[in-house]
Formats: structure tokens, C-alpha cells, sequence
């Protein structure tokens, strides 16, 4: 079974080789809705954490990326903290779980209470927790948007966790006493941001809601790093884990399962969506989950689009294949050949998320398409095979004349991106011929092709260019 590297073994792998340890990690807790992603995303800079106006938006724990004054370190964003779900089998009591795990990896804990509310029961009862652990705590009292609020965060020193910092995570007022306050609780770390060297390969694992993401990342990782329930849409952020598979390291992020329609969407999920898109963006290979026990549906098929036209390589993981029997195998074979005929040439793994099963040929196929994603053809090689296929199979009349396909070169890999030198528009059919025989000679098992042309210079005038092309298919 794959292995998950936790949060401690990620910040080594992450380490400055100049910096004095690993990157320090510290963790933000707090009950639901008091602000912990609003401050998260002042911290950061950016909207990164999903925020909307009521309880329960984050759920699991979600990484990211910070520095402060010439320091970085990992802020992990947690689920809301409510000891009062502790002990039942609810959703909330496995987010609560989700950020208690966060405060036993962590090095420090940024603690954000409400400071209008002012110190709740369960407060109390998440101060006692944190007391026990020993970790260097901070206590953020949020929601003080004045000088006049002032004097109820003063109220919070009831809790027992040293001095509470007033701080607006929404204006960001006090938010650089507050980060002063956890670069001191902090751990050395390396002493600049990070690096931009590149790491483990990119995966993002994408698909409609309840095809089995999270189950499947938990699978590889060997422990529950997301939530999974029945509920469809459980997962809202990415969540990523380092993980290793057939004597490899890879960053696997889960993300939010793509609904129906993108524009019906709102609130937290509309940002969910806009946070899938951004990293699928970041990644290099898309494994799209398909639910196998269940006819393809629309989205299955948006989603696979949405993945060849940003470029990037394509695993097809057909989930649930435990619950398949041999008639739904046969039709499902069908189903897949006709209706994602623009991806037959994407690796296809059959798998099950629950059981295991089949697990080890993922890894390979993901391989393969980051092998054909980053394919180059040398331009000699490429004109010779070309000259070859257009002098067999010329180019269709247009407009009484025959165009001429003068040079071709590969523009670019990651992913294969040819140009034809042209004194002609070549129909759209011709460069779906072009590009089907681009796979057969040279391969690019696993990766879009895109196929653009451009017109020869006119003597009198600027260059003719033509944006048509094959597109990413």
C-alpha cells in the first residue's frame, strides 16, 4: 500500500537546504464561522480559502504556502473545532477530528476566537485542549474592526492562552502584530520564501461529485486526509498530500466535484469551482474519476473537455469497478469508445477507491501521459514524416485552389503544440487527419495535441496568421 508522508515529512522534503530546519508549520483553529479562511486569505495576500457567511465552509485541512518578514512557513487551514460532536459519527465530528490531527503536526497554533460573541463554552473547552498539547499558542480575537472593539478582545485573557491580539481579518487591521506574534512562536525556519525548484510531478484528481475523489486520495495516502461522505460535495478546497507510489514521490490534490452547471452555482460552491479550475491549472496530469457502475453522464464529458482544452495530461480511473459486473463492463466499453471518442487516447485504469483494487497501474498510467505531455519531434524528423504524408494524402481544394503545406515545427511541449507553415487555410478535418497520424507515428499516449497553422507572408503587407486549429484534443 502507497504511503502518505505527513505533514512534518512534507516540510522536509520542502526545506531550504541553506535554512537551519524544516519549514515550521502552524496551524489555525478555532470554532465554526469565526473567521479562521478570512484570515487565512489576509495572511496569504489572496482569496485562496473558500469563505462565505455561515458555519461549516472548510472541512478539511488545507495547506498553503506563507512568509512573513523574510520567514516562510505552511498555514493550515482547518474545518471549525466544536468539542461538543466529539464521540458521534456526523460530518462535523470528523472536521473536528480533521483539526485536532492539524494541532498535533503543527509547531505553533493560531487560536482565532470571535471577539464580538466573546469566549463561548466551546472556546473554553478548545483552550483546554490546546493548553494540554503543549504547543506554543496565539491567540487571535477576531472580528475587531475598531478601537472602540478593543476592549472585548481584552476579555479573551479569561481563556488562559496569554495575550489576545485584536485583529479585522476582513480589513486586516492588526494583522502584522498578529503575524509578529507567530513568527515568534515559530520554530527557526528558513529564512527566505520558498524556493522554485521543481518538486514531486502534479496530479489533480477531478470529476463530478461522489465518483470517489477523497476516497481514492485517502486510498493512496493510507489515512483519512479528506472527508468522505455520502453527501455529495463534502470536499470544498484542494487538498493536496505528498505521496508515495511505485518508488516515487507525487503530489495528489483532491479537489471539489464539478457540478452540472457551472453559472447555477453559489456561494461555496461557485468558489469551490473556480478553486478546482485553478488546480487543475497548477497540474500537469488530470486522472478524471468516473463513476463505473453508473451510465456516463454530461458532466463526466465536460469535465474530460475541460481537461484536454487546459492542456494538461489525461488518466480516465473508472471507480467503483468492485461493483461492476460483466454486462455493465461491456457497455461501459461501448459507452467509453463512442461518447469520449476526442480522448481514446488517454490511459484508462479500472479501479476501486474501497477495496484497493488495481491501485499499482495507476502510478504507470500516469506515466505514460506525462511521457506523451512532454514529447518533442525534432523538426528534421517531423518535415520528413510530413512531406511523406502530404505527397500520399495532399491537402483538400479551397476555394478552386491547393493549399501547400510549406514547414512545420513543434512551437512547444507540455503540452505538444505544432505549427504548419501554410500558403493556404487548411480545412479542420485535414488537421484532425494531421493529428491523428502525428499519434500513430510518434505517439503522445495520454496528451492533447494542438495543431495550429499559419498563413505564408504576403509580399505586399503584414503576415497572414490564422488562428484555426485542432484545438486541444
Amino acid at each position: 500500500m502507497p504511503n502518505a508522508h505527513s505533514l512534518d515529512s512534507v516540510t522536509e522534503l520542502e526545506q531550504d537546504a541553506s535554512g537551519p530546519g524544516p519549514t515550521p508549520i502552524v496551524a489555525v483553529v478555532g470554532r465554526p464561522n469565526v473567521g479562521k479562511s478570512t484570515l487565512v486569505n489576509r495572511i496569504l495576500g489572496s482569496r485562496q480559502a473558500v469563505v462565505e457567511d455561515k458555519p461549516g465552509v472548510t472541512r478539511d485541512r488545507i495547506a498553503y504556502d506563507a512568509s512573513w518578514a523574510g520567514r516562510a512557513f505552511t498555514l493550515v487551514d482547518t474545518g471549525g473545532w466544536d468539542p461538543a460532536t466529539e464521540g458521534t459519527q456526523a460530518l462535523a465530528a470528523r472536521v473536528t477530528w480533521q483539526a485536532k490531527l492539524a494541532v498535533d503536526t503543527a509547531h505553533a497554533v493560531l487560536f482565532v476566537v470571535d471577539a464580538v460573541v466573546g469566549a463561548t463554552d466551546a472556546d473554553e473547552a478548545v483552550a483546554a485542549v490546546l493548553r494540554r498539547s503543549g504547543k506554543p499558542v496565539v491567540l487571535a480575537a477576531n472580528k475587531v474592526d475598531d478601537a472602540p472593539g478593543e476592549p472585548a478582545a481584552a476579555s479573551l485573557w479569561s481563556l488562559g492562552l496569554g495575550e489576545p491580539y485584536p485583529v479585522s481579518a476582513l480589513h486586516g487591521r492588526g494583522s502584522g502584530d498578529l503575524l509578529d506574534a507567530v513568527l515568534a512562536a515559530m520554530p527557526d525556519g528558513p529564512p527566505e520564501p520558498f524556493g522554485t525548484e521543481k518538486g514531486p510531478r502534479r496530479i489533480a484528481l477531478i470529476g463530478r461529485p461522489n465518483v470517489g475523489k477523497s476516497s481514492l486520495l485517502n486510498k493512496l495516502a493510507g489515512q483519512p486526509r479528506a472527508l468522505v461522505d455520502d453527501v455529495a460535495g463534502t470536499t470544498r478546497d484542494p487538498v493536496d498530500e505528498l505521496i508515495d507510489l511505485a518508488g516515487k514521490t507525487w503530489r495528489f490534490v483532491d479537489t471539489a466535484g464539478i457540478r452540472r452547471r457551472f453559472r447555477d452555482s453559489q456561494g461555496a460552491d461557485y468558489y469551490s469551482a473556480l478553486r478546482t479550475a485553478s488546480a487543475l491549472d497548477r497540474a500537469e496530469v488530470a486522472v478524471v474519476l468516473i463513476d463505473a457502475s453508473q451510465p456516463l453522464a454530461e458532466q463526466d464529458l465536460r469535465i474530460v473537455g475541460m481537461v484536454i482544452e487546459a492542456g494538461r495530461g489525461l488518466v480516465l480511473a473508472c471507480n467503483k469497478w468492485d461493483l461492476v459486473d460483466e454486462d455493465r463492463r461491456h457497455f461501459l466499453d461501448r459507452e467509453l469508445d463512442r461518447q469520449l471518442y476526442t480522448a481514446r487516447w488517454a490511459p484508462r485504469v479500472n479501479l476501486s477507491a474501497t477495496t484497493g483494487r488495481h491501485l499499482d497501474r495507476l502510478a504507470p498510467a500516469i506515466e505514460v501521459a506525462l511521457a506523451g505531455w512532454e514529447t518533442r519531434v525534432s523538426t528534421g524528423r517531423l518535415n520528413a514524416w510530413l512531406g511523406a504524408l502530404v505527397a500520399a494524402t495532399p491537402p483538400p481544394v479551397r476555394g478552386g485552389k491547393q493549399p501547400k503545406i510549406l514547414f512545420a515545427t513543434q512551437a512547444g511541449a507540455a503540452p505538444p503544440h505544432f505549427v504548419l507553415f501554410t500558403t493556404g487555410f487548411l480545412e479542420a478535418s485535414y488537421r484532425r487527419f494531421i493529428e491523428r497520424r502525428l499519434r500513430e507515428e510518434f505517439g503522445f499516449d495520454g496528451s492533447p495535441i494542438q495543431v495550429s497553422i499559419r498563413l505564408r507572408e504576403k509580399r505586399t503587407g503584414r503576415p497572414v496568421r490564422s488562428g484555426g486549429s485542432a484545438g486541444h484534443r
